[in-house]
């Protein structure tokens, strides 16, 4: 990581717009792992409110667009260059439904949270979430690699899919 590059990604770079959604998970999956200790220590002050509304915003908006851009542009185009990719594609799509299960169960707990029904973080569901996470990634980001070696014409088109996806 390069701390002194300022550029933005775009979507004329889907391949690295894959990636910067992917720093992003894990940046709140670390965030949700942290939630209970600091829950224990601070309790559900503006901090934590906020923090669950910018994790929240995240994985129902941004989340299932990112494994749209995946499963409608990014899977069908890479498997016509790479068919031995067909496995892992199908793996990862059926990932995708269970990382969005996961979700709804965290979101369950961050909404007994801020509607005051519960002060506590059941921390099975929380660790669910982000090791199935981190599970998805690293099976996902090998097939972001091949990406960098399909034609540029191709990932132009599917960039501007990807962008108009988020106009929408």
């Amino acid at each position: 990581m390069d701390l002194f590059d300022t550029r933005s990604v775009t979507f004329a770079e889907p391949i690295e717009m894959l990636y910067a959604c992917h720093g992003k998970v894990r940046r709140f999956c670390e965030q949700i792992d942290k939630l209970p200790d600091y829950l224990a220590a601070n309790g559900c002050n503006e901090v934590v409110r906020q923090a669950l509304g910018q994790i929240g915003q995240y994985f129902n908006v941004a989340a299932p667009l990112h494994h749209q851009d995946e499963e409608e542009d990014f899977f069908p185009l890479l498997l016509r260059y790479f068919p031995q990719a067909a496995d892992a594609v199908a793996q990862l799509q059926r990932q995708h439904e269970s990382l969005h299960e996961n979700w709804a169960a965290v979101e369950r707990e961050f909404e007994g949270l801020l509607e005051h029904k519960t002060d506590v973080l059941q921390t099975e569901v929380l660790q669910r979430f982000s090791t199935g996470y981190a599970a998805h990634l690293a099976l996902e980001e090998p097939l972001f690699e091949m990406g960098k070696q399909l034609p540029e014409d191709e990932l132009a088109v599917i960039g501007n899919r990807m962008a108009t996806r988020r106009r929408g």
